[in-house]
């Protein structure tokens, strides 16, 4: 997967981007990433990529022909790599709320721009010009799309083949089977007078499968009812998470 981001600080995502997984994904050459600063295709002295909004107000609004200039050059670039039509995303409070699907369709994708906004936005008429999908990670506001685009990005290079060491573990994650995930225990056996649950090691899979799948439908049915309600039960889960409200019901009695 190749992207590209246009952005006024683009160390700031070349820099956080080299670390973790998206960094050792990088390093091993299964996905790219450049970022372009609008600044560089502005055309007067000043290097403006803003002004005053239309219609008075606080702040200032991004101009569209930097910002146009800037896209068509991360197209042109993507283009010359084979990446035909790239979808261009805006990382914007006001889009689509980011969910597991999405995620995996778009690193389907083999290349993407994305927009990281600053100020109080963009000039409408270019969004509506160049980009295809708006995506909010959240029902909040940031100072900039740099760290809304970085979050979109770490969820996208994990889902690319070999990125992670155990396959599995994409699978196994919160969301991807409208799910959230099950509780996890590691060494010592003991911490804080609480003991790892005895299920995890007794060596029996199937017990394990089990008991996991139930605590993944209970703590949904507690933090996420409406995932829940959305997705319904399939198989045998409706047993399993009575299972879990009485077991939860004993010990709390």
């Amino acid at each position: 997967m190749r992207i590209e981001v246009v952005t006024l600080f683009p160390e700031m995502v070349q820099s956080a981007a080299r670390y973790g997984v998206t960094g050792r994904a990088l390093e091993r050459g299964l996905w790219t990433l450049n970022c372009r600063n609008p600044r560089d295709f502005a055309v007067d002295a000043y290097r403006s990529v803003d002004d005053r909004p239309y219609g008075g107000g606080p702040g200032m609004v991004m101009l569209a022909e930097p910002l146009q200039r800037a896209i068509g050059a991360a197209r042109g670039e993507l283009a010359a790599a084979g990446v035909a039509a790239p979808r261009v995303v805006y990382l914007s409070p006001q889009g689509e709320p980011l969910r597991h699907e999405r995620v995996a369709a778009l690193a389907a994708e083999s290349g993407l721009v994305l927009i990281a906004g600053r100020y109080e936005g963009i000039d409408e008429r270019l969004l509506e010009a160049e980009v295809d999908l708006e995506i909010a990670v959240g029902d909040f506001v940031v100072s900039g799309g740099e760290l809304p685009a970085l979050m979109l990005m770490d969820a996208l290079v994990r889902q690319l083949p070999g990125v992670l060491g155990d396959a599995q573990s994409k699978v196994e994650e919160s969301f991807v089977d409208g799910l959230l995930d099950c509780p996890h225990y590691t060494r010592p056996e003991l911490f804080a007078g609480e003991a790892a649950p005895p299920v995890l090691r007794s060596g029996d899979h199937a017990a394990i499968a089990r008991w996991r799948r139930k605590q993944s439908l209970g703590r949904t049915w507690l933090r996420r009812p409406e995932l829940l309600a959305a997705r319904g039960l399939q198989g045998d889960e409706a047993v399993l998470l009575e299972e879990f409200k009485q077991e939860r019901e004993g010990s709390q009695g």
